[in-house]
């Protein structure tokens, strides 16, 4: 009898625990599904009047892409831009769009972000008397081959440098910059882009995850110091994004930089950490829930990482021919 009533006992145990766990589950994939209604549908009946934070925003990495798609959707939203990147013919053609296509002024500053601290003097002394409300802080910058072991990486020394540059430096530099004027007016926003890939280590893209990483760590914790004084830190963590650099076509699940854009922005003042649409939010659940980190870090997932990144290469070249 003492052993069947033990056994009893322990089926209503485990019994127990199955049902506490399920309930566990459910309350997380519903919490999850009201944070993801509040961010990525009610935004689109209700947004921040980004106006509010100021006259000017501020993109860097500004004339391809999403850092395009920021400036134009930006100015779209009522705010002059200031535009900041390597190229002056690229700038100055996507200075003149802007103002033809949403009738805002517009700023443009040559800058190679890949270069060291010498770069910030000229774009501070550029932006000093500006009323800057918003800065995305967007350019960025991976290997020129992929998928690349570390040592592997052509004329490594130099990547090293460009990389930390460009995804790391930048972020900070201009944050330094644009941020004592947003304090002196107790309000403003950053908004930075990291990637998917910061979310968790990724083999043979190893500097630009661990950069992409640094920023969104960077940017939870400089939220949390400043949130209390008007300043918003927004993290953005895209997945796969339709531009001229990834040649994607665009799908349910790969969007469009204009229409990902206009979603993040969406977000502004509601999520601080943000994949940036709903398609890319339900990706990263799954990705979570059906590939964890371990399992991203075995031999078998490098391979076919591998494998996938050598066919995206091969129609790269292909389309680069066509």
């Amino acid at each position: 009898m003492s052993l069947l009533f033990a056994n009893s006992l322990l089926n209503d145990a485990l019994a127990l625990i199955g049902a506490l766990m399920c309930l566990y589950y459910f309350a997380k994939c519903s919490w999850g599904l009201l944070v993801g209604a509040r961010a990525y549908i009610l935004p689109k009946f209700w947004r921040t009047d980004l106006t509010s934070y100021g006259d000017w925003a501020v993109v860097t990495g500004a004339t391809a892409g999403i850092g395009k798609a920021y400036a134009h959707e930006l100015a779209r939203r009522g705010l002059n831009v200031v535009l900041i990147s390597r190229s002056l013919e690229r700038l100055r053609a996507t200075a003149e769009e802007i103002e033809q296509q949403q009738g805002k002024k517009t700023k443009i500053i040559q800058a190679d972000f890949t270069s060291g601290a010498e770069i910030y003097g000229p774009i501070e002394a550029a932006l000093k008397d500006l009323n800057i409300g918003i800065l995305v802080n967007n350019v960025g910058k991976t290997y020129t081959m992929l998928p690349c072991y570390f040592l592997d990486v052509p004329n490594v020394d130099k990547e090293i440098l460009d990389i930390m540059n460009c995804n790391a430096l930048s972020v900070l530099m201009m944050t330094r910059i644009v941020l004592p004027h947003m304090l002196e007016r107790k309000k403003g926003v950053i908004i930075n882009i990291s990637s998917e890939a910061g979310t968790h280590p990724h083999p043979l893209l190893t500097m630009y995850s661990a950069t992409k990483a640094f920023v969104n760590f960077f940017s939870r914790a400089l939220n949390a110091e400043y949130k209390s004084k008007g300043i918003i830190v927004q993290c953005v963590l895209p997945l796969l994004v339709s531009t001229n650099l990834t040649r994607l076509e665009t799908s349910i699940f790969v969007k469009q930089a204009d229409d990902y854009v206009r979603e993040a922005l969406n977000t502004v003042g509601i999520r601080e950490q943000t994949n940036g649409c709903l398609a890319h939010a339900v990706q990263h659940f799954v990705i979570e829930m059906l590939c964890p980190e371990w399992l991203r870090l075995t031999q078998m997932s490098m391979k076919n990482l591998k494998r996938s990144c050598e066919k995206r290469r091969l129609l790269l070249e292909k389309y680069k021919m066509t």
